[in-house]
């Protein structure tokens, strides 16, 4: 095909679009290649089923296209959809066509490429892991295995069963293929366990039914063709769900290893900044938690950069440098690199750190504490000092607004020069509302790591919505003295970490749900 000329005689230059398959909702199932394409694309025109956290890693002036569709109700039709591909394309953008699954089944990547041919618009198919097989494995039920399931058949369950256009040969499904899986099926379910026990599969034959597969919102019910739609009905099960019928659904009993994680399907608030969530998120999601992200605080620079910047121009001066918190040696080293300094500037100062994520963060630097106490709070930095010469020794401080000002007042005692900088405030920010409709229903946990996160959730959220959140869940606190502020501001700690560090965080949290014997270490 050729392609037509512009209105000025000249030959149009397109750009190219990216038909990529996002997964089936687990975004750690998005390829390499599309997670780079999404990094580039100008425009991504996106699916109902493709997961949020996906567009975090679009560039951030990306022009994003919502097109969901769901049964019933369209946000877009397909023609639209085609028409926006084609336009963004004419207009030489590279475009992304994110499609929840593979592009290629049942996704209407097919329909979409034949019209961008038909415009002489470039393309490439980005395959996706398709939920055909994703949800199954993730519910620990092998589509294919040598002994049972030699054969697979993938179908499209949501053609209407009274029109002769969409007649399927049930017989053939119904002997033929050792596995079935069908896709958008849910509102026919009972007509397919009919047609096939009618067509020859025994009502006997084991079915599942595998809702938000691969999600921390997955459920799957298992049963045979002749109750599965009754105890999916009991279950309350709705899409987006995959059925899958054979005998391979009888190892999901002994091979289920996604819905058996501690946390699955709890829910847990996570207070920290938006920047800094990911690490606990992704923690607690790796033992099925459900992570609703809720940061009550934004960090950055304090208003006066000026008691900071004249500390870092005459840093040689000192002894020692404290850094307690990560935040501190990322604010630090960030003031340090655009004053046009870097860390050479403290080839003759010791630096001491509280706890091993403040170390970790420093390393980052290439950067090895001197000095780490035993006990991850200031209290026990005054402790570690204590077996130092410290009469007459210059420390730096670089902390945050409205940290304790207890390293300033032990390190004088034992005779220290102290200058206490600020590098960073803790400033609230507004809770968005799909956290407060979350909140609403209910959670199993709250996480807190600063008294600041503490204080500003407590006042960020109305009273009758915490009282609605708080009506279960277990407190958890990365420290006593979070956990004090906890207990000031009225809440009943259930676990503190062992340690001051996010993946103590975490395991305190899995022990507080799963094992809950009240508060305290």
């Amino acid at each position: 095909m050729t392609c037509q000329p512009d209105s000025t005689g000249k030959q149009k230059t397109p750009g190219k679009v990216y038909l990529v398959g996002a997964g089936p909702g687990d975004p750690g199932l998005l390829t390499v290649k599309g997670r780079d394409l999404l990094s580039k694309a100008e425009v991504v025109i996106y699916d109902r089923l493709a997961s949020p956290k996906l567009l975090s890693m679009t560039r951030p002036d990306a022009q994003l296209i919502y097109v969901g569709k769901r049964i019933g109700k369209h946000a877009v039709s397909q023609s639209e959809i085609n028409r926006l591909l084609v336009k963004h394309g004419l207009e030489g953008k590279m475009v992304v066509r994110l499609k929840g699954g593979d592009p290629f089944i049942f996704g209407r990547g097919g329909e979409e490429a034949e019209e961008l041919v038909k415009h002489c618009i470039p393309f490439e198919v980005v395959p996706g892991v398709s939920s055909a097989i994703a949800a199954a494995a993730y519910s620990g039920i092998p589509i294919t295995h040598r002994c049972c399931a030699a054969s697979l058949a993938i179908i499209t369950g949501h053609r209407k069963f009274e029109v002769d256009e969409a007649a399927v040969d049930w017989e053939g499904i119904a002997r033929t293929p050792d596995t079935l899986v069908f896709l958008m099926a849910m509102t026919n379910l009972q007509d397919i366990a009919s047609e096939l026990i009618k067509h020859g599969r025994s009502a006997d034959t084991p079915a599942a039914v595998i809702e938000w597969g691969t999600t921390s919102r997955q459920r799957t019910v298992c049963a045979t063709l002749a109750d599965i739609t009754q105890k999916v009905k009991e279950a309350r099960l709705g899409p987006p769900s995959v059925i899958v019928v054979g005998e391979v659904v009888a190892l999901k009993k002994q091979l289920d290893w996604f819905e058996t994680r501690p946390l699955f399907g709890k829910k847990v608030v996570v207070t920290r900044s938006r920047d800094q969530a990911s690490e606990l998120t992704h923690l607690l999601e790796e033992q099925g938690a459900v992570c609703i992200e809720t940061p009550t605080i934004e960090l950055m620079y304090p208003d006066d950069l000026a008691p900071l910047d004249q500390a870092i121009s005459c840093l040689e001066q000192y002894d020692w440098i404290i850094f307690s918190s990560p935040n501190a040696v990322q604010f630090f080293f960030k003031r340090l690199d655009e004053t046009g300094n870097d860390a050479r500037r403290l080839g003759r100062t010791k630096i001491a750190v509280i706890g091993t994520g403040t170390a970790q963060s420093l390393k980052q630097h290439r950067l090895n504490p001197d000095l780490v106490p035993q006990t991850f709070q200031a209290e026990g930095l005054i402790e570690a000092f204590q077996q130092q010469e410290m009469k007459g020794k210059k420390v730096l401080v670089p902390r945050a607004v409205d940290a304790r000002e207890v390293l300033r007042a032990g390190l004088e005692m034992l005779g220290a020069i102290v200058d206490v900088v600020f590098v960073y405030k803790n400033t609230p920010v507004q809770v968005d509302e799909y956290a407060l409709e979350e909140l609403k229903k209910g959670v199993d946990a709250l996480t807190f790591t600063s008294s600041s996160t503490v204080k500003n959730f407590m006042q960020a959220i109305p009273a009758d919505i915490m009282k609605m959140a708080l009506s279960d869940a277990k407190i958890v606190c990365i420290g006593p003295i979070t956990a004090q502020t906890a207990s000031k501001h009225g809440l009943s700690v259930t676990k503190i970490a062992t340690q001051a560090t996010i993946s103590s965080l975490a395991e305190a949290v899995i022990e507080a749900i799963c094992n809950h014997t009240g508060q305290g270490q």
